[in-house]
Parts: C-alpha cells; sequence; structure tokens
C-alpha cells in the first residue's frame, strides 16, 4: 500500500521509517514523502496511494476530499490530535476513513507552555541577547514570583491536566474550565466558570480543541474580562485567540504577556523557512513588535518521545485500516 505524506520534514521521514520497523511492516506500506502542503493543487501528488497522512496545516475540505476520492485514497491519516482542518460530513459522505493521534506525549506541550511562561516572565530571551553583547544590566529584565499565583488551565484534559500538574507543584493555585471537565483535574485544582477563571488568574493557558464553539474564545469580551496585566499562553490551536483583539488588549496595556506556539494564520507561515522573504502578514508583523508577545513556531510537540508516538499511532491506525480492525483512533462526523 502507497501512503502519501504530506508537509513531511526530514524528522517526519525518520520517525515514520523507524516506526515502521518495529512494527515490521517491511514492504507492505510504502511512504511517499512530500514537502508540499495538501491543498487542492496539491492533491494529485496522491495519485495511486491508498491513503494520506497529513499535519495540523493541511486542508482537507470538500473538493480536497473529492479529488483525493477519485484518485482512490481511501484513508486520511492524521498526525496529530486535532482534525478542525477536515470536513467530517464529507469524508463520511465520501466513505473514507478517519483516524488521528488523539494523545501523545502531553508532557511535551505542557513543558513547553511552561517554558513560554518562565521565559517571559523572567525575560530569559532578552538576558541571553544582552550578555552576549556584553550588556550585565538587570534594567528591563524584572519578573514575577510564579509561586503562589493562580494560573486558569482552559481546557483540562490530557495536556491540560498535565500543565496543571506542573503550575501545582510550583506552588501556583489552579483553576480550570472544561466543559467536560476530567475527573483527575480535582485532586490539582478547581473547576470553576470560565468568567471567574479569567477574572481571577494571573496566567491563562489554553489546551482546549478548536471547534465552532471554541473558534476565537478570547476575544475582546474575554480580554476585558481577565485579570488586568495577566498572561495568554496558548500552545493549543491559533483559532481560539482572535488575533486583533489580542492587539487591542496589548496596545491598551490590559494584556500583561502573550505567549503563542501557535497562531490563526500559521499555515503560511510556520514550518517553512521564511527568513529571507517580507513576511505580508500584518497583524503577525504587528505581535512581533510588541518586547511583551514571545511567539514559538508550533514546537509545543517537538520531543523525541512525542514524535516516536504519533508514528507509532499513526502506523497502528494505518494497519487497522488496512486489516480492516476496528480502530479506537477513528473520527467521524457527529
Amino acid at each position: 500500500m502507497k501512503i502519501a505524506v504530506f508537509s513531511a520534514r526530514p524528522y517526519d521521514q525518520q520517525f515514520l521509517d523507524e516506526a515502521k520497523q518495529r512494527r515490521g511492516a517491511g514492504t507492505s506500506f510504502e511512504f511517499l514523502y512530500f514537502d508540499a502542503a495538501l491543498e487542492v493543487h496539491t492533491a494529485a501528488l496522491a495519485q495511486d496511494c491508498e491513503a494520506v497522512c497529513v499535519f495540523v496545516n493541511d486542508r482537507l475540505n470538500a473538493p480536497v476530499l473529492q479529488a483525493l476520492h477519485a484518485q482512490g485514497v481511501r484513508a486520511i491519516l492524521l498526525r496529530c490530535a486535532g482534525f478542525n482542518n477536515v470536513d467530517l460530513a464529507a469524508a463520511e459522505q465520501l466513505g473514507l476513513f478517519v483516524a488521528r493521534v488523539p494523545a501523545y506525549s502531553p508532557e511535551a506541550v505542557a513543558e513547553h507552555a511552561l517554558a513560554m511562561v518562565m521565559t517571559l516572565n523572567r525575560q530569559t530571551h532578552r538576558a541571553y541577547n544582552r550578555v552576549r553583547e556584553g550588556n550585565f544590566m538587570l534594567d528591563g529584565l524584572l519578573g514575577r514570583t510564579l509561586h503562589r499565583k493562580t494560573v486558569g488551565i482552559v481546557g483540562t484534559g490530557q495536556i491540560g491536566l498535565a500543565t496543571a500538574r506542573i503550575f501545582k507543584g510550583m506552588g501556583c493555585t489552579v483553576l480550570g474550565y472544561d466543559p467536560y471537565p476530567s475527573p483527575g483535574f480535582a485532586a490539582v485544582g478547581a473547576s470553576v466558570a470560565l468568567e471567574d477563571l479569567l477574572a481571577r488568574s494571573d496566567i491563562v493557558s489554553l489546551h482546549c480543541p478548536l471547534t465552532p464553539d471554541t473558534h476565537h474564545l478570547i476575544d475582546d469580551a474575554s480580554l476585558a474580562a481577565m485579570k488586568p496585566g495577566a498572561m495568554l499562553v496558548n500552545t493549543s490551536r491559533g483559532g481560539l485567540v482572535d488575533t486583533h483583539a489580542v492587539i487591542r488588549a496589548l496596545k491598551s496595556r490590559r494584556l500583561g504577556h502573550l505567549a503563542i506556539d501557535v497562531y490563526e494564520q500559521e499555515s503560511g507561515l510556520f514550518f517553512q523557512d521564511r527568513s529571507g522573504e517580507i513576511i505580508d502578514d500584518d497583524a503577525f508583523q504587528r505581535l512581533m513588535t510588541f518586547p511583551n508577545v514571545l511567539v514559538t513556531g508550533h514546537q509545543g510537540f517537538f520531543t523525541v518521545e512525542a514524535l516516536q508516538e504519533i508514528s507509532d499511532i499513526t502506523l497502528r491506525n494505518l494497519a487497522d485500516f488496512a486489516s480492516g480492525a476496528a480502530c479506537a483512533n477513528r473520527v467521524r462526523a457527529v
């Protein structure tokens, strides 16, 4: 069976090939790696393939799914937990198998969220550059002790729970909001209404999926409800945050700090080298002018352990499709 792997980087090839060797799949699965993202103009690359393997910024809307189906593709394998980039209704109508990786090393993303908080709070990114230039002044590097601060976790699934445990261990008071709260969260924090969490938290960290209900969960109204000077952290999905609303909150000094590993228009930027080009995204460029904003390029998942787990589960999903077995990670339209 041939599988077209889109948005493939060298590490994707390395870890998928290693996972195939661990499973002893031999030549039964043949991966074809493409650097290009999947969209309507690149769908033809999957010609003669029975499956495609995609990532967060690949677009699988109805026209793309129809083009893939017409070429013989019968399975969509997501190398991620989120599936907001897939038109599940169209996939189901076409009879396509769709499976995801529901959880992979949640501690990896949780630890990255902590790293971003610590970097912004203690200004270590600015201190690094200063010292390299021989500047050892401390002015402008003043932070706050996180011990006894209140951290709000929006989304208490596996990643949110892992994040809550980290901050609890640092002596923080942890609050959580989730329409479907995790049973394990009660051991580390208190579940409260979103409005209460926003009003009380010194740090708000987002760990929920992107759905029609959570799109722009952080907007002008929710930013106005936040504690003045609070820090907002998003390592989940860019569409959870209204970028223009955040810019307004930063300009008014209502929002104290912003740390984002995801961005709602990231598909044209992230996982690419744009250093020699003019980036014509005015909102992104405006964000980069703020000294209290930290942006990383969707690397929260990027650890050896997480990539191994993603690849292993992807191969397991592929094997279930090939054998016709029930797949625990299959995603269907509601």
